[in-house]
């Protein structure tokens, strides 16, 4: 398989949404969530013949109990470059060992007065080998752990679904069980993801199904379902708000083997995301951000009281034409190659935590490869085509077991946004490069428009490495700091 293979999505009627890190997963092909471009799967309006909405049956309801989840994580305080405090800060514990908690504060959103609460999760995942960062989410009372992979990309959350389930990819005792709880056609968060005219609602007290088709032929057939999502917020209370996302019981990986993740955790700005149904019910800021760890882990956060006082970078959000297409994206931006202008310029960048790796437009792209290849000219370094990882790759007089050993070999890039004070987002090696398992170091930037990415420009995983990210929709920006983050 290609390791530029990605998945595309749009939100249609039967939801089509952005490429799901679930359907393009897999250690070496990156993955890549775009959300919505609406004429973006080559001029097709509906969907193509799937299997038909399945009227989902249920078993009997267990018996809920007072015993939740156990969420009681530590993070620790940050180090940024530009020094600045940072509280430390509760968060969510979510080892199978610290499943039982007692709800001793539970409070309810109607409740809340003001959203002033920030909730945290553990990270787990990397860029390689993995590919995909992941938060153990609870769902459900009593509540079970869901790793979903967090993409910024899409907005829909998603879980594997015992309806019961084709083409599910983890043990059906670790997969979500309706209990009489669908989300009716009518239901304004349905209307939300059937916008396309061709797909009504025959029956408004029907089931809302939904639809997540890729690109790279993966998709996900399920119906939306609304659930107890127990959350610990900052000031040490618990919440148990009744939140909606999908429960996929039809699933299709592609050409692409899926990872082991549960599903998606949907982090855009749109209404059926699980950010923006926790600030309408005046839990949090609708804000959201990350720390993706170099080293593997990091953290995700909802709300705005984990935001740094100062040392943050703050671009403005591009508005977006469609109501129904939002991008976390910004720009535009040029970028610097060791300090120095290039011709690369006027870039619009998507921020994309569902991408493993970053790219850019084929003209852009060029220009920087034909950059590195004469900066390297004279050093150790010879082309690994063998190596399968990525489409380019080098080899050194051995094999490199870390990026320290070759990363002095290479020059830090930048991007220089114009329009923000051509303030700067910081690329040095680190965050641009791998080190493959055969020992050679390859370009984790890539030619998007070689996949069907036309001028798009995402910037991915690897280089949000080891910076803050935030978010922030009601002020319409994104800002970045550098980071510890493990």
């Amino acid at each position: 398989m290609s390791p530029t293979t990605v998945g595309l999505t749009a939100q249609l009627s039967y939801a089509i949404q952005p490429s799901s890190p679930w359907s393009s997963h897999g250690s070496p092909s990156p993955k890549t969530n775009i959300l919505t471009r609406p004429s973006a799967w080559l001029g097709r309006q509906e969907p193509p013949n799937h299997p038909q909405p399945l009227q989902v049956a249920f078993g009997d309801d267990d018996e809920y109990n007072s015993l939740l989840l156990k969420m009681d994580v530590k993070i620790k305080g940050i180090s940024f470059a530009a020094i600045f405090f940072f509280f430390a800060i509760f968060s969510t514990s979510f080892s199978e060992a610290d499943q039982l908690l007692d709800f001793k504060k539970p409070i309810h959103s109607s409740s809340l007065s003001s959203p002033s609460f920030s909730v945290a999760f553990q990270i787990q995942g990397n860029v390689y080998p993995l590919g995909y960062y992941t938060v153990s989410f609870p769902i459900g009372n009593p509540p079970k752990l869901y790793d979903l992979d967090i993409d910024t990309g899409s907005d829909l959350t998603w879980v594997q679904c015992d309806a019961p389930c084709t083409g599910c990819t983890i043990p059906r005792n670790r997969q979500y069980k309706p209990r009489g709880n669908l989300v009716k056609c009518g239901d304004p968060l349905c209307v939300a993801i059937q916008s396309a005219p061709s797909h009504p609602c025959a029956d408004p007290n029907g089931q809302c199904d939904f639809e997540v088709e890729y690109a790279d032929q993966g998709s996900s057939l399920g119906v939306l379902v609304h659930d107890n999502i127990p959350l610990k917020l900052s000031n040490g209370s618990l919440a148990r708000p009744m939140l909606s996302f999908g429960c996929g019981y039809n699933l299709h990986s592609g050409p692409t083997p899926p990872p082991s993740t549960a599903g998606v955790l949907g982090l855009g700005n749109g209404k059926t995301s699980i950010l923006s149904q926790l600030n309408s019910l005046g839990l949090i800021r609708n804000v959201v951000g990350h720390c993706l760890s170099g080293r593997g882990g990091g953290f995700l956060f909802f709300g705005d009281k984990l935001i740094p006082h100062s040392g943050v970078v703050w671009t403005p959000i591009l508005k977006s034409f469609s109501s129904s297409v939002k991008h976390y994206k910004t720009g535009p931006a040029d970028l610097f190659f060791n300090g120095k202008p290039t011709l690369v310029k006027g870039l619009e960048l998507t921020f994309d935590s569902g991408s493993s790796y970053t790219y850019l437009n084929s003209q852009a792209h060029r220009a920087l490869v034909q950059l590195i290849t004469n900066d390297i000219k004279g050093k150790p370094l010879t082309r690994a085509t063998e190596d399968p990882s990525l489409p380019i790759c080098w080899k050194g007089p051995k094999p490199y077991k870390s990026l320290h050993e070759v990363a002095d070999n290479f020059k830090p890039l930048a991007l220089s946004f114009t329009k923000s004070k051509n303030f700067l987002l910081q690329l040095p090696p680190q965050t641009y490069l791998i080190v493959t398992k055969h020992g050679n170091v390859c370009l984790g930037i890539l030619d998007g428009t070689e996949i069907g990415l036309g001028n798009i420009n995402i910037i991915g995983d690897i280089s949000l490495q080891d910076k803050i990210v935030i978010y922030d929709n009601e002020k319409q920006q994104i800002g970045w700091a550098s980071a510890k983050c493990n």
